[in-house]
């Protein structure tokens, strides 16, 4: 290998090294642990040169060092293959994900599973209203004058409202009712909904136009809202486990993390399904999260149902965090596109 090669591949030894055992690097440890085929010398001039270019560092007055937030950064561009999950863990993955019940269940576990297999903390957004179509309208008769009407959309999301008539319908007048508000609605995004709802009534039969004006302004209102993005955060506990990767204070990372809006922002980057993105330390555009670092991806079919990802100290198990990150969302785009 040419110097430059050789110097990376330095830099991928003091990566591995220091996330392994989160001591610094010195160069008899490199030479003794990989095989680069050149002396300590070589190995000594190869991280002068690297600190030099700012991708390693010397915390303090010993032999070893350790990589900087830019080091990090070329070893991640670098990575030629994510180091894939093994057949078991993939099976693991799939079965553990299949067995949800609901949306609600389906994300629960991903941020279990993320957090699990990445050891640091894992966050999931609920599939965004804008980015949802109408998968179904299922209407309910509880009463002859009472329904339920149960929303469906493709990204797994279920609104349900119950609307009192003041009229009695039969079993015929629901079916009827049911076709028309699907055939208004079915395959229509949500931005788009409301206008094919609110134009319904001038388009059904006079006898169920008072019955279809009632649901209509039920389901605007269904429509319309716009709750605050919910997210789910799970394995806050693993950023303890190592207090001192965090050179600013830990207090302020976790302090972030509870400002929803904040979060949000992490997740903000994944704008295509397959796409991992890599903020580490002074990437972050939050303050107080230039002590850490996110990987981040869009989850969904084609089409972002919303974002997913894991926080954790710079240093890092990039290639097995990404992986894993890469994964679990392939398979939760996969269960939602399906349900």
């Amino acid at each position: 290998m040419n110097a430059e090669e050789r110097r990376f591949a330095v830099l991928q030894a003091i990566v591995a090294d220091y996330v392994s055992t989160q001591e610094p690097v010195a160069s008899r440890t490199i030479v003794d642990r990989h095989n680069l085929g050149v002396s300590s010398a070589t190995v000594r001039n190869d991280m002068a040169a690297l600190e030099e270019d700012g991708l390693i560092a010397q915390p303090h007055t010993s032999a070893g060092r350790i990589p900087t937030d830019k080091g990090y950064r070329l070893f991640v561009d670098r990575i030629a293959d994510v180091k894939p999950l093994s057949p078991a863990e993939r099976r693991a993955v799939q079965s553990f994900l299949d067995g949800a019940v609901d949306l609600d269940d389906v994300l629960r576990r991903s941020v279990r599973l993320l957090a699990q297999l990445t050891r640091q903390v894992a966050v999931v957004q609920y599939p965004t209203l804008t980015r949802s179509t109408v998968r179904h309208l299922e209407v309910v008769a509880l009463t002859p004058a009472r329904l339920m009407l149960v929303l469906i959309t493709d990204s797994g999301r279920v609104d349900q409202r119950v609307v009192d008539l003041g009229d009695v319908l039969s079993d015929e007048d629901v079916a009827a009712v049911r076709g028309h508000l699907n055939g208004a609605l079915v395959g229509c995004p949500l931005t788009a909904a409301s206008v094919a709802v609110a134009e319904l009534p001038d388009k059904v039969p006079t006898e169920l136009r008072d019955v279809v004006v009632t649901l209509s302004t039920v389901l605007i209102e269904t429509l319309v809202e716009h709750p605050e993005e919910r997210l789910v955060l799970g394995g806050t506990a693993n950023l303890t486990r190592n207090v001192a990767d965090f050179p600013g204070s830990l207090r302020q990372v976790l302090e972030a993390l509870e400002e929803q809006v904040v979060v949000l922002k992490l997740l903000a980057a994944a704008q295509d399904p397959g796409l991992v993105t890599v903020r580490i330390g002074e990437e972050n555009q939050v303050e107080d999260l230039r002590g850490a670092s996110v990987i981040s991806i869009g989850y969904g079919q084609g089409t972002i149902l919303g974002g997913m990802g894991v926080l954790g100290p710079t240093r890092m198990d990039y290639p097995g965090t990404i992986a894993a990150v890469h994964a679990v969302a392939r398979y939760v785009g996969d269960i939602l596109s399906g349900r």
